[in-house]
């Protein structure tokens, strides 16, 4: 896909489909009314018969439109001005993506939204029309003879002359290259368990690495035991496929500067071990490694965007499966920190993956931590499937992750971590047990991966319901949804 910055006039556009997003009780003066003008004033005509009142994610197709260029043009909703944020934004855009994107289609262009007295800068209007246009027009049918889904090839963002200068054309590349890191994420996580398992992950992130100067280890079966790292292996250890630990590394940070660690959880699929799923319950559970998939998106975000900041990035993968080596209920394991976890539900395996990537994150220098894991189903029902559920144990750290969430459009709500809910999860015959009950059951994960990070300012993110869509919106695809890479690379970034 060429997406580039253009000043031509709306009515002189040359293309399949003009996208124009248009602020509710708008006014025909600029560029819009430019536009009006040159269709004889259908847009007023549509605006007085009510047919488009321009409310958030509104649309209305006009095709063959006389008078301009265009080929069809499709005005878009952008709600009250005054109220627009970068979520309302991106929904807008999003749903024109997908609008245009049923059939195939050479040029596209759109006409970049006026900050006015919204709170978005131009340059955030920019980068995220590029964003919404790469994302938007990628579907998850990766396997379909018939696609419903059509990339662009050519995406031009419509500015006022004397906007495509270089500050704008930087906001055009960094928003193309978080499209294109929330589409890999997107990707890892629609292909199929067969093709997606731990050792083709580990060899896929070699090769970006590879690609965009990362620095990469893979810790294979063999290191994973010299490490000791027993519960990560625990949940391995039912599967043919044998476990990866993934290590990347970008360090452009003068020298001194904090190692921010990012720590995915990389189950490629998830059976629940002994404690089986249903049917319907497995059914996506090629999900569980959304977090893993996250992670490793925005690592190759950070390092094509050259950002001066020393992160790591650190994946767990196993297949968590019903062999005849699989972990048992009542199994005791000594997980690499030394602490001993009593197995309790080998549907739990999320978080023994995790407590042996974080210790492992922390020995290799990590200040801050984030984790990100569809880890419990308990999240979903507690937030709904749109909102990621945040647990902390520093609230400075916490709170910079909550507003790098506001900022990047995503949503993110802090759930307690009151020190009662640890003794929800103590054992009687080890430190401590998998699982804490049926009450809290996000928190007491949460509680359950604080024992593994050594105090360091840590936040942990549930990502179990906005990770994967279950059916499509007009303003979202099904599958994969590339959550928080936007959001991680505002907290990196600072």
């Amino acid at each position: 896909m060429n997406l580039q910055l253009a000043t031509t006039p709306l009515n002189e556009a040359a293309c399949d489909w003009l996208i124009v997003p248009v602020s509710e009780g708008f006014e025909f003066n600029g560029r819009l009314g430019q536009l009006n003008d040159a269709l004889g004033g259908q847009i007023g005509r549509l605006r007085e018969s009510q047919d488009f009142t321009a409310k958030l994610a509104e649309t209305a197709l006009i095709p063959a439109p006389a008078g301009i260029r265009a080929a069809r043009l499709l005005l878009v909703g952008l709600g009250p001005v005054e109220k627009l944020d970068e979520a309302g934004l991106n929904k807008a855009l999003m749903t024109a993506a997908r609008a245009a994107s049923g059939k195939k289609t050479d040029r596209v262009a759109v006409a970049v939204p006026s900050p006015g007295p919204s709170r978005l800068s131009l340059g955030r209007c920019i980068q995220a029309v590029a964003t919404a246009m790469t994302v938007g027009c990628v579907g998850q049918d990766l396997y379909r003879a018939e696609k419903k889904r059509f990339p662009f090839e050519n995406v031009d963002l419509l500015v006022e002359p004397g906007q495509n200068g270089a500050e704008q054309k930087a906001a055009l590349e960094a928003g193309t290259v978080v499209g294109e890191a929330i589409n890999l994420a997107r990707e890892l996580v629609n292909q199929p368990p067969k093709v997606m398992f731990p050792v083709s992950f580990a060899e896929r992130a070699q090769n970006l690495a590879r690609q965009h100067n990362l620095r990469c280890e893979v810790l294979d079966q063999a290191a994973l035991e010299t490490e000791k790292m027993g519960s990560l292996l625990a949940v391995s250890a039912g599967s043919d496929q044998p476990p990866r630990l993934v290590f990347l590394e970008h360090n452009q940070a003068a020298a001194g500067a904090p190692v921010v660690a990012l720590v995915g959880k990389g189950v490629t699929f998830d059976s629940g071990g002994l404690s089986i799923k249903s049917n319907d319950n497995m059914l996506t559970m090629k999900c569980d490694m959304a977090g893993a998939a996250t992670v490793l998106a925005t690592m190759v975000a950070i390092a094509r965007l050259k950002l001066p900041v020393h992160v790591i990035g650190l994946m767990g993968l196993v297949e968590n499966l019903t062999g005849g080596s699989a972990m048992k209920l009542g199994d005791v394991l000594t997980a690499r920190s030394g602490v001993t976890i009593e197995v309790q539900n080998t549907d739990a395996e999320g978080r023994l993956v995790l407590a042996d990537v974080l210790d492992y994150a922390v020995s290799k220098g990590a200040d801050r931590l984030i984790d990100l894991a569809t880890l419990t189903g308990a999240c979903v029902v507690a937030l709904g499937e749109d909102v990621v559920g945040a647990m902390s144990n520093n609230q400075d750290w916490c709170d910079k992750v909550l507003a790098a969430a506001k900022a990047a459009g995503e949503d993110v709500w802090q759930l307690p971590m009151f020190g009662h809910y640890d003794e929800l999860i103590k054992s009687d015959v080890a430190d401590i047990r998998n699982v804490g009950g049926r009450w809290g059951g996000a928190i007491t994960a949460a509680k359950f991966l604080e024992r593994f990070v050594k105090e360091k300012p840590w936040v942990h993110l549930d990502i179990a319901g906005p990770a994967f869509a279950s059916s499509d919106k007009p303003h979202r695809e099904g599958g994969g949804t590339g959550c928080m890479v936007k959001t991680l690379l505002e907290i990196v970034k600072g």
